[in-house]
């Protein structure tokens, strides 16, 4: 899995595409980096001066000497000194607070920004992949990329890249400032660092670990929470509950357990870098101590280096953190670069032939198609459909009729021959113009969150409530939009959990209806639905498709007995096509699945209209 996939720590070619959606927000981050500078400097300001207030005011050692910009600033007179010394540390804490604030609220900020365009990018170029690229990718991978990888992305840019510099400025400032007051203290502050290196190697090690296993569960529970919710229904009827709570369970258990472990790293290596801290403290102490007492070394000086220790591994504590978010970072973008990168297979060409504005005849011309390599679904299949005709297709389960209407779509490509549309190639026409010509109904009727007026509208500007209105009579449903209280603006909640399947069927045809489709495709439209609604509908389809060409896939075959013509597919060829009564009377495929579905009736079979060779296709 992607997910496994630990990733450098830093790729400047992943960084340099990320810091492209922080362009539009350079200003607030120059800004941001003005606060951090400022910030920095004052966070050296402190211990120097409490060395002034000791040395000078509390405890003095004789003649002052002039060590900062401050000193010729401050009174000589003790209290009065004290009081600005007071009174200027008060004033740095105020404007680190200022500091601080105004650097972390516009970095949140424009985190949350670049994170808005580069997942509306993600959403964006996922509706333009082809059908095939979501055939092999499972969907909670694709939402743990669109939440969880750049919700990654978003700390990166909010607490990350920003706060790592301004770590190693702080750190910078603090040992120039300690090297400025005692050069030997401060090497011996730094005599721990070797300890405080090893305990971040130890913990960095043990928390990538963690952050990949997490990374791998949390991509299991969203695949797991996805299929499983929406297979809500079957679990519940085949009373499988139990044994999913238990796989549930398990993997929930290792999101758990790597939580855990990360816990235990960040538990030991907080206090260890504690411990060695307070370790060198206690060395100052006792050198300090020493110097103190030779007259080498002032009190206020050794005030100043334990603020200075206080201060220096904290920031050693934060880019150890930040050095994993980092790494997770660069991983987490390679993921979503990769999704970015996925081509489209399907695309519009550079410059696109009109759709013919005339009546539109659909021809299949020896077209072979397979979804894996040569795996042929469709075999040489050859068919014309002229102008307003009804065509049906009919045959077994796998024959290929689905696949005739996806390929006429172009969700996918064929693999030799051609498909044309009013005379044109299919792959001269450009994607959004050809498919506005269609309107289809699916045998699963897809509804979104929203309202029933938004369900039929799907977006498209222009339809207007009378059109929804008239399209909602015309497929009988007129009686449901008048027990509603709110009408046409009824909400629908998810998957149209609050109607019945007929209801969102017939919302299916009022939705091709509204849009007013110049070809109709009906695919298995009314396998699914009570009696009562085939009827309703089987009453509404001379209305659906007067006027307009349509393609009706059916296995009931009493819904496609007036069809112009019925087109039987078997094993991806095209055997027989004829009316009705021509292909009962063929006795061939045709009649055989009429057989089966009205074994219990008697079939009375005409003779011949024509002769029966004319009638069949053979490939």
């Amino acid at each position: 899995m992607e997910e496994e996939v630990l990733g450098k720590a830093y790729d400047s070619r992943l960084m340099g595409r990320l810091l492209t959606y922080m362009r539009p927000y350079r200003g607030a981050i120059m800004v941001s980096l003005v606060f951090l500078l400022v910030n920095s400097v004052l966070q050296i300001l402190g211990p120097l001066l409490t060395k002034i207030a000791i040395d000078r005011f509390l405890v003095p050692s004789g003649t002052p000497t002039l060590t900062t910009p401050i000193d010729p600033l401050l009174s000589s007179d003790r209290w009065t000194g004290l009081a600005q010394v007071a009174g200027i540390y008060l004033l740095v804490i105020l404007a680190a607070l200022l500091m601080e604030f105004g650097q972390t609220y516009l970095m949140q900020r424009t985190g949350q920004y670049a994170m808005f365009d580069l997942r509306r990018e993600v959403m964006a170029h996922l509706q333009k992949l082809d059908i095939a690229f979501f055939d092999k990718n499972p969907v909670g991978r694709l939402v743990t990329r669109v939440t969880t990888d750049i919700d990654v992305l978003n700390d990166l840019f909010s607490s990350g890249l920003v706060t790592i510099l301004g770590d190693v400025l702080v750190l910078s400032f603090i040992v120039a400032a300690m090297f400025r007051l005692s050069p030997g203290m401060t090497l011996l502050l730094l005599a721990v660092m070797p300890l405080v290196v090893l305990a971040t190697i130890l913990f960095r090690r043990s928390v990538q670990n963690s952050y990949r296993r997490i990374r791998v569960a949390i991509a299991k529970i969203n695949a797991y929470l996805q299929e499983h919710v929406n297979g809500m229904a079957v679990l519940q009827l085949f009373n499988r509950e139990r044994k999913s709570a238990e796989e549930f369970d398990r993997i929930n258990r290792e999101h758990m357990q790597a939580f855990k472990d990360s816990i235990f790293a960040y538990g030991w290596f907080y206090p260890v870098v504690e411990f060695l801290g307070m370790l060198s403290l206690a060395l100052l102490l006792a050198y300090g101590g020493l110097r103190i007492i030779e007259g080498a070394l002032t009190l206020g000086i050794l005030v100043a280096f334990f603020q200075y220790g206080m201060r220096f591994f904290r920031p050693i504590q934060d880019l150890s953190e930040k050095y994993n978010i980092l790494q997770s970072a660069m991983a987490a973008s390679e993921r979503v670069f990769r999704l970015l990168d996925t081509a489209p297979r399907v695309v519009s060409p550079p410059s696109p032939r009109p759709v013919s504005r005339a009546p539109l005849d659909i021809e299949f011309d020896h077209v072979w198609f397979a979804y894996k390599d040569e795996d042929w679904v469709l075999r040489d299949v050859s068919f014309r459909i002229a102008p307003g005709e009804t065509i049906a297709l009919v045959g077994h389960t796998g024959a290929g009729k689905t696949t005739i209407t996806n390929l006429l779509l172009r969700f996918y490509d064929v693999q030799r021959g051609s498909i044309r549309i009013g005379g044109s190639g299919i792959r001269e026409l450009d994607l959004h113009e050809l498919r506005s010509q269609f309107g289809i109904v699916l045998q699963d009727p897809y509804l979104f969150s929203g309202t029933l007026a938004e369900n039929i509208r799907l977006g498209t500007a222009g339809i207007a409530d009378e059109t929804l209105a008239a399209a909602m009579e015309q497929v009988n449903l007129k009686d449901l939009v008048e027990r509603l209280p709110e009408g046409l603006q009824h909400s629908i909640r998810e998957r149209g959990a609050d109607l019945s399947t007929g209801q969102k069927q017939l919302l299916s045809f009022a939705r091709a209806l509204a849009h007013d489709p110049r070809v109709l495709i009906l695919d298995e439209a009314t396998s699914s639905v009570d009696t009562e609604t085939e009827l309703r509908i089987r009453a509404a389809l001379g209305r659906l498709v007067a006027g307009r060409t349509s393609i009706v896939i059916a296995h009931r075959l009493s819904t496609i007995q007036r069809a112009d013509r019925i087109l039987v597919m078997h094993k991806g060829q095209l055997r027989e096509t004829g009316t009705h009564q021509e292909l009962l009377a063929l006795r061939g495929i045709y009649w055989k699945l009429y057989q089966l579905q009205y074994k219990d009736q008697e079939i009375r079979i005409p003779e011949p209209l024509v002769p029966r060779e004319s009638l069949e296709l053979r490939t």
